[in-house]
């Protein structure tokens, strides 16, 4: 199962007529790498258009928090709704601010101004991560790839280190885990549920994982969560604290749609 998250910023490029396959090469944990990405650097920001960029719910998230929106405002005045044409689930993506240069709306002349909670697809890149669960065990096994594309200008100069430095400078640990979680449930759904989702279904799909401040409300105002066999301390934590309460959404989604505890 790959995580395509990490893939939104692929940009093809096309020789002939015909789109030419991006350079990717795996790299492991101890492995090396060069790379720099700094206003010193001439494509500087470049990566930040030509935009598709999926948002996951650990994204949003933060970077609603970051903004001090609730997550419907956010919601409204950021992204755009789709539908996976592979999983059939609600998929959300960033709405650029110019409809023909596809420019981030938080990029700045200076850098990003999200910076500290940016996306997990912006905080991986130049690499690119895939995911696959054993069906079997239930182990999430990662590989990841350097990826090398022709506007990118990053690696001719810059800081040596390995993967596992760079998944500790990026802060890139925990968007892993709880994209992670959501990966399960896409494989859940794919194995259980062939084909979209119906409208009540989608509904608490968006409600539970992507738009937080409205599933609080929902669980405290119309006991959304009443009959879920739940915690009342893990429950009491979720009301309180974002985190877990998207931990909790993700939990309620498996149990609600996929009669899986």
């Amino acid at each position: 199962m790959l995580n395509c998250h990490a893939m939104n910023s692929i940009r093809y490029t096309f020789k002939g007529g015909h789109a030419v396959e991006p350079d990717l090469t795996p790299i492991s944990l101890q492995e090396s790498f060069c790379f720099s990405c700094s206003p010193e650097v001439p494509c500087f920001n470049e990566c930040c258009r030509d935009l598709n960029q999926f948002l996951t719910p650990y994204d949003i998230l933060r970077l609603k928090n970051h903004l001090r929106l609730s997550s419907g405002q956010f919601l409204r005045k950021y992204t755009s709704w789709h539908t996976g044409p592979e999983s059939g689930l609600p998929i959300v993506t960033l709405k650029p601010n110019d409809p023909h240069k596809l420019t981030c709306p938080f990029v700045t002349d200076t850098g990003c101004r999200v910076y500290e909670n940016r996306p997990s697809s912006c905080r991986t890149y130049p690499l690119m991560r895939a995911a696959t669960r054993s069906r079997t065990t239930g182990e999430m096994t990662a590989q990841f790839m350097v990826l090398r594309e022709s506007h990118c200008l990053g690696f001719k100069e810059g800081k040596t280190r390995t993967l596992r430095q760079w998944i500790d400078e990026q802060g890139l640990a925990v968007y892993n885990e709880n994209n992670d979680q959501l990966m399960q449930i896409i494989s859940l759904k794919n194995r259980l549920i062939p084909g979209p989702l119906d409208i009540t279904s989608s509904h608490l799909f968006n409600t539970a994982l992507y738009d937080l401040d409205n599933f609080r409300s929902q669980i405290q105002k119309n006991g959304l969560l009443d009959n879920f066999p739940i915690n009342s301390r893990i429950m009491d934590a979720a009301l309180k604290d974002d985190v877990a309460l998207l931990d909790l959404g993700m939990k309620w989604i498996k149990w609600v749609l996929f009669d899986q505890n």
